[in-house]
């Protein structure tokens, strides 16, 4: 059932995926196991199969979606079996731009990989970010920019957590197009990814820090 849930993944089937995880549920399966088992495995695998430039955007985002269907139907099983996320992120393209794409992915990419994601859309001014950091208390943020134009207004997301006394207690990420290595260094993030597969690895270890 797990391979079955996984394959399902990687083929991007939605209804094989949502499917497979309703009857591996009613055959007892643990929640924790088809998470852990399935949904990440597959997950990792085509974070592995796109750096190695077999899987491209458009099949990931494939994946991802039926990796998002099973999830529809194991979220509430594993809240109920008290499953603790790997991680909480805040996720937001910055005020100005309407690009949403590349967010939804990573998103979608970090969601099976066991995270909870909160997700605040597109132009998202600072005070929101704080706001939802002051609410949910994550982990990390992420943030993404498309435009050059734009991506100044990450610095002033981490100087608004700063003024707010809460950029100690959160990890800061960024990415998009034009954002780079050392951009992040200079802003003061704490790590920058070039694409989704990246943003997990990234996600991984800053939580595990």
């Amino acid at each position: 059932m797990l391979n079955e849930i996984r394959n399902a993944v990687l083929q991007g089937d939605l209804d094989a995926a949502r499917e497979g995880t309703e009857r591996a549920l009613a055959a007892g399966v643990a929640p924790a196991e088809i998470l852990n088992k399935a949904l990440i495995l597959a997950m990792d695998e085509v974070g592995q199969e796109y750096e190695s430039g077999i899987r491209f955007i458009p099949e990931m985002l494939v994946s991802a979606e039926a990796m998002k269907s099973a999830m529809t139907i194991l979220r509430p099983a594993l809240t109920s079996a008290g499953v603790e996320p790997r991680g909480r992120i805040v996720l937001g393209t910055v005020e100005g731009d309407l690009h949403d794409i590349g967010k939804d992915l990573v998103g979608m990419m970090l969601e099976g990989a066991g995270f909870e994601v909160i997700d605040l859309g597109v132009e998202v001014p600072a005070q929101r970010f704080v706001e939802a950091v002051r609410e949910h208390r994550p982990d990390l943020i992420g943030m993404s920019a498309l435009l050059t134009t734009t991506m100044i207004h990450m610095p002033e997301v981490i100087a608004a957590l700063r003024e707010n006394g809460l950029r100690g207690g959160v990890k800061v990420m960024v990415g998009g197009a034009p954002v780079t290595e050392a951009y992040a260094l200079e802003i003061g993030a704490d790590g920058f990814a070039e694409d989704a597969a990246g943003v997990v690895k990234l996600a991984v270890r800053l939580v595990n820090k």
